[in-house]
């Protein structure tokens, strides 16, 4: 038995896990023996783990696949962990008798650690023991390093109480990410709501009477390009376009001569809207602004001029942006994944939008912005709200653990 240091009360005790848990892995029977997968032995894999309880699996093997492979069944109440991959760290109880595969490990109930007391523990580790896991082919940590873990514990009446307390305390945190979250909520649907205002106007007019110029940026042969002038291009791709901005360029490229420099370089007021990659990349649309970079567009990424003395970028960009008009484009697209948007100049160019006088549309973008930027400023105040809960929620369990949240007579 080892005594505690100063980080936990005097009468706790400081084991390794494996000292007072009995602990195994599970097995994955033969996949080419359909006969194991056609059992009633409910058998769970790593991705069903959570934070919960197990009454049911998406397989189930038979007491043959059981026979011939290292799959094993657990009792119910067995608290299992997963050890690879992405969900390493998970936790769940087993509700009923389960075997498991062998990414997962099964901890045995005994008398001397509360069930729950280890569950909030290792969810408590969950972070260092991802940490541990990392550095091969994918994310994995061993029995051993569970078996090795140091494990704090008090007496079984205080285990209680602990767990009692972080119950109480995450059921208060959970309330407030709950409100958070429904605040979130609201503010995208009124975010909508505002941009929806502006497709209620009337003067009508196609997409093609307004622009100048719709062309596509280079394609990945001429951005392979070595040129013989060192200015360095920036190129944005798919993935670097959001609504309403673009993000980190994604890599540098030098033109090769003056012509495609001038065809292709992007300036202030040109708007872009990728035309081509997964479904959910296609039709998004931004404006350049200012950049301190010199820009070109990739080959999936459309280039819009329009033609200023009708209607002005700002109010271009916010209108394709708008829930209403970014359905309409979503009919546009074809394709799984890469044939996407068809901007052909067919049916986008045909898309009618409102047109008001340039001194409205000035004012109606002035004053959305205003009002998108208190929707930001509220919406980054609820995720800096969001993960401070989460900081919290592990500042609850180190208390826990270094005797600190439950305070008994002894």
């Amino acid at each position: 038995m080892e005594k505690s240091n100063n980080k936990f009360p005097p009468h706790w005790q400081l084991k390794k896990l494996g000292d007072v848990c009995h602990t195994t892995s599970g097995g994955t029977p033969s996949r080419q023996k359909p006969s194991y997968y056609n059992g009633n032995i409910p058998w769970v894999k790593s991705g069903e783990l959570d934070r919960g309880l197990i009454l049911d699996t998406e397989e189930k093997i038979s007491e043959e696949a059981i026979k011939n492979s290292s799959a094993k069944i657990f009792p119910r109440g067995t608290l299992l962990i997963a050890l690879y991959g992405a969900t390493i760290g998970k936790l769940a109880f087993l509700g009923i008798d389960a075997a498991t595969n062998q990414a997962i490990c099964g901890i045995f109930k005994n008398e001397n650690i509360g069930s729950n007391y280890l569950y909030y523990f290792l969810f408590f580790k969950k972070p260092s023991l991802v940490k541990q896991g990392i550095g091969g082919a994918q994310p994995n940590i061993s029995q051993g390093i569970l078996k090795n873990l140091e494990l704090p514990i008090p007496p079984l009446p205080e285990q209680l109480a602990i767990v009692s307390k972080i119950e109480e305390l995450f059921s208060e945190l959970d309330n407030g990410i709950a409100l958070l979250k429904t605040a979130q909520q609201q503010l995208k649907v009124y975010r909508q709501s505002l941009l929806n205002l502006l497709v209620t106007g009337k003067n009508l007019k196609s997409i093609d009477s307004v622009i100048l110029k719709l062309d596509q940026g280079w394609s990945p042969k001429c951005l392979n390009e070595i040129s013989t002038n060192d200015t360095e291009w920036a190129v944005i791709k798919t993935s670097a376009v959001q609504h309403g901005h673009f993000v980190a360029i994604e890599n540098k490229v030098l033109p090769k001569d003056l012509k495609p420099r001038e065809q292709h370089e992007l300036k202030v007021g040109d708007i872009l809207i990728t035309r081509a990659g997964p479904r959910v990349r296609v039709g998004v649309c931004c404006m350049i602004r200012k950049t301190r970079q010199r820009l070109i567009n990739c080959d999936k990424v459309y280039r819009i001029k329009v033609n200023v003395k009708i209607i002005s970028p700002e109010y271009f960009e916010l209108i394709l942006n708008t829930p209403h008009y970014q359905r309409e484009i979503e009919k546009m697209k074809s394709g799984i994944s890469d044939s996407g948007l068809n901007l052909t100049q067919v049916k986008f160019l045909k898309i009618e939008i409102p047109i008001p006088t340039l001194k409205e549309q000035q004012l109606i973008v002035s004053e959305l912005e205003r009002k998108l930027t208190v929707c930001d400023k509220i919406e980054e105040t609820i995720s800096q709200s969001l993960q401070q809960a989460e900081t919290l929620r592990q500042s609850i369990l180190k208390k826990a653990f270094e005797g600190e949240l439950v305070k008994m007579k002894h």
